[in-house]
């Protein structure tokens, strides 16, 4: 089957990394993942050389979310610059021609309800002034996310498609975080499906970590612990584009996993 697979590259040498590896799909930082400050693009001749190089590498682009930002949250001083930082990352991705935006589901805190959250992230999409679409995904651990087990990626889907933007909202799939999250991989994609009409992008990554660990540990395709044929039944029953995560060479767990998928 014909899926597009890339990986996570610097967003200074993006098209040459891809070349290197293989890659038909690009995912970038437009800033410091764990920083609150976007500064200038980090490419020679900016977001339209960005834009022109990659485009005419025949490379689509996406867009990871710093992992700071946390829309759910109850406590002003993390939900409001949480906004903020998102609506700078949704022009800067604009800007550059991305896909989409990857951004994590978030979480709220033990005294909080969870539908504050729920409704938080609805006001987060009204708020936004993007036609990019932001692609929430699922995570990993924590016992009050809003995406981490399937009833509350439910319970989000439900308050975010009530939003001005609902349109513009989609759903990444990350493997080892449904893993670690407690998700059956065997039917995960039919399961989320269900709920959300959707699988934009498919982040594909083995575990470190044993299923329902909570740990967002990603391991290279066959150094983890989920079965390799859970891995490649998710990428062929979701269509969508893939995009490899683990730090370290990628290119191996490209041809990992078309090898697989043409088989």
């Amino acid at each position: 089957m014909s899926v597009k697979i890339g990986a996570h590259v610097d967003l200074s040498d993006a098209v040459a990394q891809a070349k290197e590896i293989g890659a038909e799909v690009v995912q970038v930082f437009l800033s410091d993942p764990q920083a609150w400050k976007v500064p200038p693009l980090a490419h020679p001749g900016g977001a339209e050389a960005f834009r022109e190089e990659t485009a005419a590498a025949g490379l689509d682009v996406y867009v990871h979310a710093p992992y700071v930002i946390n829309v759910a949250s109850t406590n002003n001083r993390i939900r409001i610059p949480s906004r903020k930082l998102l609506q700078q990352i949704m022009t800067g991705a604009e800007a550059i021609g991305a896909q989409g935006v990857v951004v994590h589901g978030g979480h709220v805190t033990a005294k909080d309800d969870p539908a504050v959250g729920f409704d938080n992230w609805r006001k987060a999409i009204d708020a936004l002034e993007t036609d990019v679409p932001v692609l929430i995904e699922n995570t990993a651990g924590g016992d009050f996310s809003m995406a981490r087990r399937l009833e509350r990626i439910e319970q989000l889907w439900a308050a975010v498609m009530q939003a001005n933007g609902a349109e513009n909202v989609g759903f990444t799939l990350d493997t080892c975080h449904a893993w670690a999250g407690g998700i059956d991989l065997a039917t995960a994609v039919a399961d989320l499906r269900a709920i959300t009409g959707r699988i934009d992008l498919v982040h594909a990554n083995d575990s470190r970590d044993v299923a329902g660990s909570g740990a967002d540990r990603h391991a290279h395709f066959g150094a983890g612990n989920i079965p390799p044929e859970l891995l490649v039944g998710v990428v062929a029953a979701a269509g969508a584009p893939v995009v490899c995560e683990t730090h370290g060479d990628m290119g191996p767990d490209i041809a990992w996993l078309r090898e697989r998928l043409a088989a």
